[in-house]
């Protein structure tokens, strides 16, 4: 089965808590779009999680979670994010970034 899920507003919909409560049975997990400006939190039994790039997804290990090309990538903000991941114990191994994300530059306006 597929599901997809997407926000009809400008986000706060409460996209994030679904897909927490989804990914639980997921295979996969895809990011399509959006940027780091983006951000959801999930609480779990290991405490409280706060994503802005990566899916929610990664916290279970059974799950892919792909960063899509149509997501615009801070690579400070992903590697903080990947950090603070593996400071509670959560190994992203489960994570692709596609090739042909875009990539957004301190340097850029």
């Amino acid at each position: 089965m597929v599901i997809i899920l997407v926000g009809g507003q400008w986000g706060d919909e409460g996209k994030g808590k679904v897909i927490d409560y989804l990914a639980a049975k997921a295979d996969m997990v895809i990011r399509s779009q959006g940027g780091n400006n983006a951000g959801h939190t999930v609480i779990t039994e290991h405490g409280e999680f706060k994503f802005q790039l990566i899916p929610s997804g990664i916290l279970y290990p059974h799950c892919t979670c792909i960063i899509g090309n149509g997501v615009v990538v801070d690579p400070i903000v992903l590697l903080k994010e990947i950090a603070q991941l593996r400071e509670r114990k959560v190994e992203p191994k489960n994570l692709i970034v596609s090739e042909r994300a875009h990539m957004v530059m301190r340097y850029h306006p």
